[in-house]
């Protein structure tokens, strides 16, 4: 009951959030030239700031853990190369191809990861490591697969424009930046390490709004189809793979909620910010987003039951 209360605070608030965007768009506080710089904000500043604030507040020099990386490494490559496999073989709307692939591998680790683990533990343990394995992966294949499957599918992008995204990508850039930082444990001064946090905090909330602003429920109504089949592989599928593959290599505690957060935690919300950006299908990602937020509460509780009650938690 505890796990499910603290699910219901974590997820609640972030409807509540994307109903203010749609309130606010409705009495005309807010317009479309609005929400469209908020987008352009959350992935070029906010989004980076968060990651990078995430990660440097661990010792990972001291906490590093070779074989942790590298399986969270080797399951995303899975999970992603699998989705986008299957979708390019089953799925006939090739302009929904992008934002399902995204939708149905990406979770949101570092923006409900952390909070997550630190409220069970009160301690972020492994999820560093994890954000480490996994959230590169996340936003390279994010880049490459929107690159390709955006836009005027007739014009597809070449190799050096493709690597060229990926480079710029703000979200990686926050990575690359934080690691040294993080690796030595650098201590900001204080005034520098509240301006950090302040920019970082601004991510979720803003781009929650930004969703709301712009979710169009007739639309997302179409799309049901492939909403609930990206949500049913998010929440159900990957966990029920490869939570068992965890316990076998014998991840426990810790460990095992931060592989739990990779597998099957909402679709983050930055994937929407990725999908506007480049031309990709925002009311399918909202709509996965928005599908898997609502049905976290339950599965991850869930989830959480089932390996307590097995003695893995």
């Amino acid at each position: 009951m505890e796990n499910f209360i603290y699910s219901i605070n974590a997820t609640l608030p972030i409807f509540l959030l994307i109903i203010l965007g749609k309130i606010l768009m409705k009495l005309r506080v807010i317009d479309q030239a609005f929400w469209k710089g908020i987008d352009k904000y959350v992935f070029f500043v906010s989004l980076p700031v968060l990651v990078f604030k995430d990660l440097t507040t661990s010792d990972l020099r001291s906490n590093f853990q070779g074989d942790y990386v590298l399986f969270c490494f080797g399951v995303t490559l899975f999970v992603i190369l699998s989705i986008w496999g299957l979708t390019n073989l089953l799925m006939k709307n090739k302009e929904e191809q992008g934002a399902f692939i995204q939708a149905a591998y990406r979770s949101s680790a570092a923006i409900l990861g952390l909070a997550f683990i630190d409220n069970v533990y009160n301690d972020a343990g492994m999820a560093p490591l994890m954000i480490i394995g996994a959230v590169p992966l996340f936003n390279i294949f994010a880049v490459v697969i929107l690159t390709i499957k955006g836009g005027n599918q007739e014009e597809k992008p070449d190799m050096k424009t493709t690597l060229l995204n990926i480079c710029k990508n703000p979200i990686l850039l926050g990575i690359v930046i934080a690691l040294p930082f993080a690796f030595f444990h650098v201590e900001f001064p204080t005034f520098l390490d509240k301006a950090i946090n302040m920019v970082g905090n601004t991510a979720s909330p803003l781009a929650l709004i930004s969703i709301g602003a712009s979710f169009e429920g007739a639309k997302a109504i179409k799309k049901i189809k492939p909403t609930l089949v990206a949500s049913g592989i998010k929440l159900i599928l990957l966990p029920l793979l490869f939570l068992p593959l965890a316990v076998y290599f014998g991840y426990r505690n810790q460990e095992l909620m931060a592989i739990l957060i990779m597998l099957g935690s909402p679709t983050t919300v930055s994937a929407y910010i990725m999908a506007k950006n480049t031309e990709n299908d925002g009311v399918l990602t909202s709509s996965v987003i928005v599908l898997t937020t609502l049905l976290s509460s339950v599965t991850l509780t869930s989830w959480i039951f089932i390996l307590k009650s097995m003695g893995y938690l």
